[in-house]
């Protein structure tokens, strides 16, 4: 069989990484479009990902994001179209890219979605609708997807798609050293707010007391966007890495996280590091259900953060949960076997 996978953001191309490697391992062919945004292009390097890069962020604005899915869609099929090798594809496999749902159906090629955060409204129109399958975390409940087009389409899976994805996760201690950090002292991990994104359209004055409290301290912050990465190395005080790193590594060795997204939260959680949340949107059932555990708690004030010295890391790691990704796989082949 021949598979397409399309990533649009940094966080996909973690996710996608174990679902590439099992089609392959099974014998399918897997051809791999990436869009230039983020850390999705430098990850696809870092995990050795061959892939075609095509196509940008457009920009915040719904004009900008309309124009942007109407352009790298029409692109995406007439790359599938005219490739000058191998045939036509058989499956089109995203995370929540729009793309290549809507390049998909032009091409009547089946296609499966996936996420893990209900309330991205205008994306999920798109892609349930369009999808012959949605696969989604067990957590959410299957009628909040139904007003998108999902009804009959969904697929549950148990758990968090990052214990899937770190299930062959092993950190490397080289890491935070190339850093510059002292294991001896704390070490905060932050991650900034996804400014882009349309379920989270307004500036988070948490996270920007976050930034000042953390001053200092050995918090090294992720950004997004390299106007994010410049904005932070101006401000000072604080570590911002050059370059798309070994985040996985890093939260293992970390004493704290404080994010503002949704995927370094759950990674903390699958890899058992202390985890603060400042995202100020509307809270998806994987992590209101993560709360209700105690895995992952909400940050009201930025005074409230404790930075402290945790046990060793390694501990934590023998608790962890390390899920087949053969299971998310058979459910996103699911298209091919109506």
């Amino acid at each position: 069989m021949n598979v397409w996978i399309d990533l649009t953001n940094s966080p996909h191309v973690l996710v996608m990484r174990p679902v590439i490697e099992n089609l392959r391992a099974r014998g399918h062919e897997v051809q791999v479009t990436a869009r230039d945004f983020a850390q999705t292009l430098g990850l696809c390097e870092r995990f050795g990902i061959e892939h075609t890069a095509i196509g940008h962020h457009r920009g915040e604005g719904l004009a900008a994001k309309a124009g942007g899915l109407a352009a790298r869609s029409l692109a995406l099929a007439r790359w599938a179209k005219r490739r000058p090798t191998g045939r036509r594809f058989d499956l089109a496999v995203g995370h929540g890219s729009n793309d290549i749902t809507v390049a998909a159906a032009l091409l009547r090629i089946p296609c499966a979605t996936t996420f893990d955060y209900e309330w991205a409204t205008v994306q999920h129109n798109v892609n349930c609708r369009l999808a012959q399958a949605v696969v989604v975390p067990a957590a959410i409940p299957p009628e909040r997807l139904y007003r998108y087009g999902a009804r009959g389409k969904i697929h549950f899976y148990e758990g968090l798609k990052e214990e899937y994805y770190l299930a062959d996760f092993e950190p490397d201690p080289r890491v935070p050293e190339e850093l510059g950090l002292d294991p001896a002292r704390p070490i905060a991990v932050v991650r900034t707010p996804p400014e882009v994104s349309l379920y989270h359209r307004f500036e988070n004055g948490l996270f920007a007391a976050v930034l000042e409290r953390l001053r200092g301290e050995q918090a090294v912050v992720l950004p997004r966007t390299e106007q994010q990465r410049s904005q932070l190395q101006r401000t000072g005080g604080l570590i911002v890495p050059d370059h798309a790193i070994d985040a996985q590594s890093l939260i293992f060795y970390a004493d704290l996280v404080v994010s503002a997204g949704g995927t370094m939260n759950r990674e903390a959680v699958a890899l058992g590091t202390p985890v603060l949340t400042v995202f100020e949107g509307r809270l998806g059932a994987v992590d209101a259900r993560l709360i209700a555990q105690e895995r992952l708690r909400r940050l009201r004030r930025a005074p409230d953060i404790e930075l402290v010295k945790r046990p060793p890391a390694g501990g934590p790691a023998a608790a962890r949960v390390r899920r087949d990704p053969a299971v998310l796989v058979d459910l996103l082949l699911s298209p091919t076997r109506i």
